[in-house]
C-alpha cells in the first residue's frame, strides 16, 4: 500500500480577504467600524482557524505525506486514492469538497466548536489530531453519506451531498418538460412545467434548502442522511394552458430517475450552492438525476 497523504482543505478567512480588498489592517478596522464590527471578532476567528490547522499539521505522522489545498483551488487539485481528507472548516466546506472525491476518507473538523451546526465537522482540532497521531488508516470508521449526481445527455455529470438544482441561471422561469418514476405519488406521469426550477435532495441536504420546501408543503418526511433515497420538490410550479403543476414532489429510491427535458434556451445545474461550478443545458436536452454512485466517506 501506498504511503497515506493527507490533505488538509481550508478556505481563505475573512480576515484575509479584507487585508485583500482593503490592503491595511487600518483600512479594514475601518471599513468594518462602519458596519457597527469590530476587527477583534475577524482577528479571534482567524487566529482560531490558524490554530486549527496548525494542530492538524502536527499530528500527521512523520512519514505521511501533506498536501494543502484551498477551496477556490479544489477543482484544480489533483486528489489521489491514498488521500485522507481533513477538512478545517464549516459544514459547508466538506459538501463543498464531496463532489470531488472518490471514496477518500473525510475528517470534518470543526475550528469552532459551538459557533457551527457541526453537521459534517464533528471533530475538534484534539479529537481529529488524535485520530491522525495514531498513524492508522484502517482503524478510521466511516459512515457512508448518500450523495445526488446530475448527468447530460452528453455525458457531462455533477454530484453533490445535499442537493442538485436545475433551473434558470437568474431563478426566473424554467420551460422544461418533467418525467417522474412511477413509484412516487405522481404516478408515474409526464408534464410540461414553468417553474422557478427543481431541488433534488439527499437526507443530508435535508436539513437545509430542501426542509424549507418541505416545511411550506406541510412538513414531508425526509430521508436521513445514510438513506439511499432523494427527496425531490419543483418550486412554485405554473399552471397555464401548456404547462400543468400536478409533477411537484416525491421520492427516488436507487435505480430510479427525475428525466428533465429542457424547453428553454439554457438551463443550468449545479450542486451545494456553488453556481460558479455548474452544467449548461440547451433546450431539447435531457438532464438525468438519481442516487449518486459515489457516497462521500465520512469519518466518525
Amino acid at each position: 500500500m501506498a504511503t497515506p497523504r493527507i490533505v488538509i482543505v481550508h478556505r481563505r478567512t475573512e480576515l484575509q480577504e479584507l487585508l485583500d480588498r482593503h490592503a491595511t489592517r487600518g483600512q479594514a478596522e475601518f471599513f468594518l467600524s462602519t458596519r457597527g464590527r469590530s476587527i477583534q471578532d475577524v482577528q479571534d476567528r482567524h487566529d482560531r482557524l490558524t490554530d486549527a490547522l496548525a494542530a492538524v499539521r502536527a499530528s500527521v505522522p512523520a512519514d505521511w505525506r501533506q498536501a494543502e489545498v484551498e477551496r477556490a483551488d479544489l477543482s484544480r487539485f489533483l486528489l489521489t486514492d491514498e488521500d485522507i481528507i481533513a477538512v478545517v472548516g464549516q459544514d459547508g466546506l466538506v459538501a463543498n469538497v464531496a463532489k470531488y472525491l472518490n471514496g477518500q476518507p473525510v475528517i470534518g473538523i470543526d475550528p469552532e466548536p459551538g459557533a457551527n451546526p457541526g453537521v459534517l465537522v464533528r471533530h475538534t482540532p484534539a479529537a481529529a489530531a488524535a485520530l491522525l497521531a495514531g498513524g492508522d488508516v484502517a482503524r478510521l470508521r466511516c459512515q457512508e453519506l448518500t450523495t445526488v449526481t446530475a448527468t447530460l445527455d452528453d455525458g457531462q455529470q455533477l454530484s453533490a451531498l445535499n442537493e442538485v438544482f436545475v433551473g434558470h441561471a437568474s431563478h426566473q422561469s424554467a420551460k422544461y418538460t418533467l418525467a417522474a418514476p412511477s413509484f412516487t405519488q405522481a404516478g408515474g406521469q409526464t408534464e410540461r412545467q414553468s417553474s422557478s426550477g427543481l431541488i433534488v435532495s439527499t437526507g443530508t441536504g435535508a436539513t437545509g434548502w430542501c426542509a424549507s420546501i418541505a416545511l411550506e408543503r406541510g412538513g414531508r418526511a425526509l430521508p436521513a442522511p445514510t438513506d439511499p433515497r432523494l427527496a425531490w420538490f419543483v418550486r412554485e410550479a405554473w399552471p397555464s394552458p401548456v404547462t400543468g403543476a400536478s409533477l411537484t414532489e416525491g421520492v427516488l429510491e436507487a435505480g430510479e430517475m427525475l428525466r428533465i427535458t429542457v424547453a428553454s434556451d439554457q438551463l443550468v445545474v449545479f450542486g451545494d450552492g456553488m453556481e460558479d461550478d455548474r452544467l449548461t443545458a440547451s433546450w431539447g436536452q435531457e438532464i438525468t438525476v438519481q442516487l449518486g454512485q459515489r457516497p462521500l466517506r465520512l469519518v466518525v
